[in-house]
């Protein structure tokens, strides 16, 4: 135990974090086998540890973001089992038909309280835009403005909305410019949510896997869900949607973004928030767009992100108290540990927000606003 202890001090001094120091990011180790854990286990035990109360800090996003910048994570080996599985990620697909239903049942299935509670009106559980406001409410109203200019919705259109959540952007869609909107999801909660929330506008809610999408769209976007989809399933997750795009149709694709190619994703998340999940590549979106799509316009919107998950945190911290009763102390630093590390990966420039627009061969380049 002791020469976990000088190893991991070493380490985060020449990065300026002190063990037990007086600075916002500094951390205050509360239980020794932190140490063995955190290097055994990488970013599974830091996260793990932090659940469990081992260790605490003032300012989790700048520990987490000086750790990224210095490339901290990576100079750590692990464990061999913590590399086994990215080689079973490599040779199986996680993110099969049966698996990918994990992840609702696992997250997006939770009590719709909790969401409610920490969003916006619109229930967005992805990136805002804090164009000339500061307020989360109307940043994620001038995503969903974003996504519908760039997308040039009109009144004639028939738009799908893959990996729609609890309805928001289908309900701003069909409120601000009075077109069909097909949307789809598998995760049972927030179908009935959304369902609730779009009634009486023309909006349509079907509990559907994308590789059964079917029909003919002038319009199609997916907004945080292709970080579900997998590697082994990109290349079939863009044929659905060339399948479904009309020949002069508009597909838009927003999703967390990730600046090196792999196979396997983080290993804390992967375990107990988003199983299975991946941010894919640069170079993995364009394999798999490439012969099928031209693209248009790549937008990075990562530093929005980060304010967003600030965001959720504040409203999260104060919607607690409401939320304590269903919930125990574990989750909420799991919630907790989510929010902020997300928040100091995205300042470190460790992981990117990308918007990227996509026509077929052949269309007539879009104005994307």
């Amino acid at each position: 135990m002791p020469q976990y202890a000088a190893i991991l001090k070493e380490m985060l001094a020449g990065i300026g974090i002190n063990i037990n120091g007086n600075n916002p990011w500094d951390i205050r180790v509360n239980d020794n086998r932190t140490y063995s854990q955190v290097l055994c286990n990488k970013n599974l035990g830091l996260g793990e540890t932090y659940m469990e109360g081992w260790w605490d800090c003032p300012q989790l996003d700048e520990f987490i973001c000086r750790i990224l910048k210095a490339g901290l994570d990576s100079r750590v080996k692990g464990s061999k089992l913590l590399q086994l599985k990215s080689l079973v990620a490599l040779i199986f697909n996680l993110q099969s038909r049966l698996r990918s239903r994990m992840v609702a049942e696992q997250h997006y299935n939770l009590d719709n309280e909790l969401f409610t509670l920490m969003l916006d009106p619109y229930v967005q559980y992805s990136c805002a835009y804090f164009d000339k406001t500061d307020d989360l409410n109307h940043a994620q109203l001038r995503k969903l403005d974003l996504l519908c200019r760039k997308l040039n919705i009109s009144s004639d259109d028939n738009v799908l909305d893959i990996g729609c959540g609890w309805g928001g952007l289908a309900r701003y869609i069909a409120e601000h410019y009075n077109c069909r909107v097909t949307a789809i999801n598998i995760a049972e909660e927030q179908i009935s949510y959304a369902r609730e929330l779009c009634k009486n506008l023309p909006v349509e809610i079907k509990q559907l896997d994308y590789r059964d999408l079917m029909g003919s769209y002038d319009k199609i976007v997916s907004v945080g869900m292709f970080e579900h989809v997998g590697p082994k399933n990109y290349k079939m997750f863009m044929k659905a949607v060339h399948r479904c795009l009309k020949d002069d149709g508009v597909f838009l694709l927003h999703t967390i973004g990730s600046n090196e190619t792999g196979v396997s994703g983080d290993p804390w998340i992967s375990k107990y928030i988003f199983p299975n999940s991946k941010l894919p590549s640069i170079a993995q979106i364009g394999k798999a767009a490439e012969g099928l799509f031209v693209m248009e316009d790549w937008h990075n919107l990562g530093e929005h992100y980060e304010k967003t998950l600030l965001a959720w945190h504040k409203n999260f911290d104060k919607a607690w108290l409401q939320l304590k009763n269903k919930y125990d102390e574990k989750f909420r630093r799991m919630f907790e540990y989510l929010l902020l590390s997300s928040a100091g990966s995205f300042r470190a420039r460790h992981t990117q927000l990308w918007q990227i627009v996509f026509t077929k061969y052949g269309t007539q380049q879009p104005v994307c606003r």
